[in-house]
């Protein structure tokens, strides 16, 4: 193994924290490699939990993880960047210029050279180039955006307020994502209402639009019917088969024509990985620019870089088709891909990678949760709902934390999250 072996990780979500992380601790602290984390943000956040914040009901202050606290003690380097090309043929990634807050420039263009190259960097809605979206709508696919739009929320909450006007919140995409935060904002507005405003929920107005024949489509078709009903007697108005070709600013636009208003508009709707990676490198990629990758996690066209996670297309042998953009997939990949990597730059092969679904679940923040099992266990396939499949769903993050800090640590952070709660408000006042 060359000692000079430098391993990069673009992307410090779930899959390229969590190897960044192992891969610290069992190469880099005895200088066998030199492992270096990518990522425009400093702190990392778990995805899953971006609805919650953006919706206001969680403080993330003691959830997110600063990277370079966390990598000076797990035997790692963070470089601050977002990743704009690369040169295969020199071994370097290319880092655009960054912006301080008052827009001036704080770093020019970077190169970063690699030996080893893993690229995790996630997903993001699907704006499929629909006139308006980009600019009109809010995204939540990361800490930035989520922020953006609690601070849009609030503000129109007390526009709401002061005017006595409708709130009119309008969530495009029925997913776990659109249907999580629907559920989230409705829990927002009903513990905004025991802080001197009772009318606040009769003037939220929610509506769901999703452009396939149910919610949930991912779940079992019960999942979906109980889904939409609990939405609905929250208050959401639901759209199903309803197709968007436009959105400006008095909301979304219907294929017939017909205009669905809104004062907040949300687009949560299809998954693709960011635009920085298509074609690049003349790396394989499909129509949703992830990248191609063999059983290995290896790119077809050069061993030396790996993809994962939510980036990264991969067909299994079973005949259905690729793994999905979920947090169980990038977080096995990692785990796979940390057990033998350090093997690999020994001259081993990287055995296949094999994916066992342990299932899906989605919250819908203290109303309900719904969990469809995997395909091993004792109850294959079955359906699990209420307390039960709210636990099952918290305990995805739990493990999570056990990952990146160990039992000890984030049993400790667990306690201190808690201790957070009880000294202040659930929900999010400035």
């Amino acid at each position: 193994m060359s000692r000079a072996n430098r391993i990069v990780i673009v992307g410090g979500g779930i899959a390229g924290l969590m190897l960044a992380t192992r891969l610290g601790r069992t190469l880099g602290r005895d200088g066998a490699a030199r492992v270096t984390l990518v990522d425009s943000h400093p702190t990392h956040l778990w995805k899953p939990m971006l609805h919650s914040m953006a919706a206001g009901t969680r403080d993330v202050a003691q959830t997110q993880v600063a990277y370079l606290a966390h990598a000076c003690s797990h035997g790692f380097t963070y470089q601050a960047g977002r990743m704009c090309g690369l040169d295969r043929t020199r071994r370097e990634i290319v880092l655009g210029e960054m912006a301080a807050p008052d827009g001036s420039r704080l770093l020019g263009e970077r190169h970063v050279p690699y030996d080893t190259l893993v690229l995790a960097l996630g997903s993001e809605a699907n704006d499929a180039s629909l006139p308006g979206v980009r600019d009109i709508c809010h995204f939540i696919d990361s800490q930035p955006q989520a922020e953006a739009f609690n601070a849009a929320l609030r503000c129109e909450s007390l526009r709401s307020a002061v005017n006595d006007d409708a709130l009119r919140v309008v969530i495009a995409g029925g997913g776990a994502t659109g249907v999580a935060l629907a559920a989230e904002l409705r829990q927002t507005f009903a513990l905004a209402a025991g802080y001197g405003d009772p009318q606040i929920c009769e003037r939220l107005k929610l509506t769901l639009i999703e452009s396939g024949p149910r919610l949930l489509g991912a779940f079992a078709p019960e999942v979906s019917t109980s889904a939409q009903e609990q939405l609905e007697q929250c208050g959401f108005r639901v759209l199903t088969d309803t197709r968007i070709v436009c959105a400006d600013r008095d909301g979304f636009y219907r294929d017939d024509g017909q205009l669905i208003p809104g004062d907040l508009l949300v687009w949560a709707a299809g998954v693709k990985a960011p635009d920085v990676l298509k074609g690049i490198g003349g790396l394989a990629t499909n129509a949703a620019n992830q990248i191609v990758v063999r059983s290995s996690l290896q790119t077809a066209q050069d061993e030396r870089i790996f993809a994962l996670g939510d980036c990264a297309s991969l067909t299994v042998t079973d005949g259905k088709g690729a793994l999905p953009p979920t947090a169980q997939v990038a977080t096995q990949q990692a785990a796979h891909l940390s057990r033998h990597l350090g093997a690999w730059l020994d001259g081993r092969a990287i055995p296949p990678f094999a994916y066992r679904d342990p299932g899906a679940s989605v919250s819908l923040s203290d109303y309900n949760a719904f969990g469809a099992l995997g395909r091993f266990g004792i109850f294959k396939g079955g359906i699990v709902r209420g307390r039960f499949a709210q636990w099952s769903h918290a305990m995805l993050y739990r493990r999570h934390q056990h990952a990146l800090h160990g039992f000890t640590r984030a049993t400790m952070l667990l306690g201190a999250e808690k201790l957070g709660g009880l000294r202040g408000p659930r929900l999010r006042l400035a």
